[in-house]
């Protein structure tokens, strides 16, 4: 069997840390919780499960505090775990199983993220595999047996483990907020954050946060060493700011260098937005039409349903009752069967 030292950083979860190490202390042969600036009563209730219980001054830097966290670790593996999470029944168990099974070959466990759409949080899934268990030390060795090498992908597993995030509110705000700070000081977002910021952006970002982003993504969108995803992106972005603040030659600009590369659901609904702002729903309906039935989202799936109800809204103004209707029972149908991948 394997050993497992819990690593968790927390800032004020005093509402939700005592549920999360409930469902998982029992699991955990040593429990490390790094407090970085809680103003309420998160470490003592930390206090009720470890006596290892840190200090780390915020730096404005999460990979900092659990690196912090991780070197506290002595265990043969290390759980990452946030405090909004919960492990029901069904998956202790097979948290218990894989505990007293793990192959010591093993460095990485992936398990199933879910519960994300329900508490409005700004993922595309609802259900998606993570890293989430890692082998504190790394043992290197060689392999095949001429021209031999030594193996430097780690061997990962993907258990059928799932975690229920049940976050008390979006975080989005507190995320934004940091990449806006992050750029302003000059650090280049790499690919994955770059996808990150523009995905939060256009999921829950409102015109304020546009107007402070259009200057970092339009800039991204001239940068030499993006690439064409990472323009799509910064385009996209752009595009949506211009719109809102109401710069037609800026918003076309963006707009159409996405149309002319391949267009996307975001772009597509960004145009119907600006033709039903005008009040010409024929073209408007057409862009949401492309948008739902044409084209894929690049940044953020509910684009296609949010489309799709805003082209409802241009075949009623356009007297087209049974298109209408007909995009309505589609809409339903799709909202059933959220609810059903919810629960």
């Amino acid at each position: 069997m394997i050993t497992i030292s819990l690593c968790m950083i927390v800032k004020n979860e005093e509402h939700v840390l005592a549920r999360c190490l409930d469902s998982i202390a029992d699991l955990m042969d040593e429990i490390i919780i790094v407090d970085t600036g809680s103003t309420d009563h998160t470490k003592e209730i930390a206090a009720r499960y470890t006596d290892r219980v840190f200090d780390f001054e915020w730096i404005d830097d999460f990979s900092a505090a659990r690196n912090f966290a991780f070197s506290k670790a002595t265990k043969e593996y290390i759980y990452s775990a946030d405090a909004d999470e919960v492990l029901d029944a069904e998956n202790r168990e097979r948290f218990r199983v894989l505990k007293e099974t793990l192959l010591p070959q093993i460095e990485i466990v992936q398990m199933k993220y879910a519960n994300q759409l329900q508490f409005r949080t700004v993922y595309n899934y609802d259900e998606e595999y993570r890293p989430k268990l890692f082998k504190r030390l790394r043992e290197f060795v060689w392999e095949s047996p001429i021209h031999e090498t030594v193996r430097l992908t780690p061997v990962v597993f993907d258990s059928d483990i799932s975690i229920r995030h049940l976050a008390q509110e979006s975080h989005a705000g507190r995320d934004l907020a940091s990449f806006e700070r992050h750029w302003q000081a000059g650090y280049r977002l790499p690919k994955r954050l770059h996808n990150l910021y523009a995905r939060e952006l256009m999921m829950a970002g409102d015109k304020e946060d546009f107007a402070r982003a259009a200057v970092f993504f339009r800039a991204s969108a001239e940068e030499a060493g993006r690439d064409k995803e990472e323009i799509a992106e910064a385009c996209c972005v752009a595009a949506r700011a211009a719109r809102l603040a109401g710069d037609v030659v800026e918003f076309f600009k963006y707009a159409s260098r996405v149309i002319a590369e391949e267009a996307c659901s975001e772009i597509c609904f960004e145009m119907g937005r600006f033709y039903e702002e005008t009040g010409d729903y024929e073209e408007a309906a057409m862009w949401y039409y492309n948008a739902v039935y044409e084209t894929s989202p690049i940044l953020a799936l509910q684009t296609g349903n949010k489309s799709l109800e805003r082209l409802i809204h241009c075949y009623e103004r356009l007297g087209c009752q049974d298109q209408a209707e007909a995009c309505r029972e589609e809409l339903e149908e799709e909202d059933r069967w959220q609810e059903n991948a919810v629960d």
